[in-house]
């Protein structure tokens, strides 16, 4: 059972932030640091000393341009939470409280920071990008409403909140997304090999293939059947 001491927050940060998002914006915060900085145009979540720190909880494709333009003139480093563990908590929107609560079977790891990677991979060469990647425990907060997706059987996600930082892991330079490759894995693979390797899905063992590629850690040298062979 996970760890469910919460991680407080003494501020809700700026207009329609997540509670996930203030949390992790306070837990990375240090003395001297700055919060909601205007740089150039843009409002910076973090900024210490010649440091801005982004911290994204959702798709990169809405930060990308911020980003690029960021990157020109200052040290950037971009925050991505990947959730590890989650509890997930179903509301009763008339009492406004726990129906039921259950672990999630879905645990994610550091190779799903592809699934985002694949909008910014142009990024990672640049010596004053940085990427740090951390994996944590939530609480999701459902209401049992009837609007929510089928998958989620007539609830909405009213609230994400932070339990736990677990671990973290900073990717510097391409190489560092390189390391990620199963170390069982033989060369040259195909996408379906490495999705058996990782214990992926192929979706995204083509998403990291992609994103290897881009920064120049891959490349195709021929075709198995009609599937690309990559080598190192």
């Amino acid at each position: 059972m996970m760890e469910l001491k919460k991680i407080q927050s003494n501020s809700i940060g700026t207009l329609k932030e997540s509670s996930l998002h203030a949390a992790l914006k306070q837990w990375y915060k240090e003395p001297g640091d700055k919060l909601e900085e205007p740089i150039d145009g843009y409002i910076i979540d973090i900024v210490r000393d010649n440091l801005l720190i982004e911290i994204q909880t959702g798709n990169f494709s809405s930060i990308k341009k911020k980003l690029e333009n960021l990157t020109e003139s200052y040290e950037v480093r971009l925050v991505y939470p990947i959730v590890r563990d989650k509890l997930i908590v179903k509301m009763d929107p008339i009492r406004n409280k726990a129906n039921t609560m259950r672990i999630s079977p879905k645990h994610g790891t550091y190779y799903d920071i592809f699934e985002e990677l694949i909008r910014i991979p142009h990024l990672v060469s640049k010596m004053n990008f940085t990427i740090e990647v951390v994996l944590i425990q939530i609480e999701e907060i459902r209401k049992i409403n009837g609007t929510g997706s089928w998958r989620r059987k007539g609830s909405s996600i009213y609230d994400r909140k932070l339990v736990k930082v677990l671990e973290r892991k900073q990717f510097y330079t391409p190489i560092d997304f390189l390391m990620l490759k199963p170390i069982g894995l033989r060369t040259p693979y195909t996408n379906i090999e490495l999705a058996i390797s990782l214990n992926k899905p192929l979706r995204l063992a083509q998403k990291m293939s992609y994103c290897l590629r881009k920064m120049e850690m891959v490349k195709v040298v021929g075709k198995k059947g009609k599937a690309f062979l990559f080598d190192f």
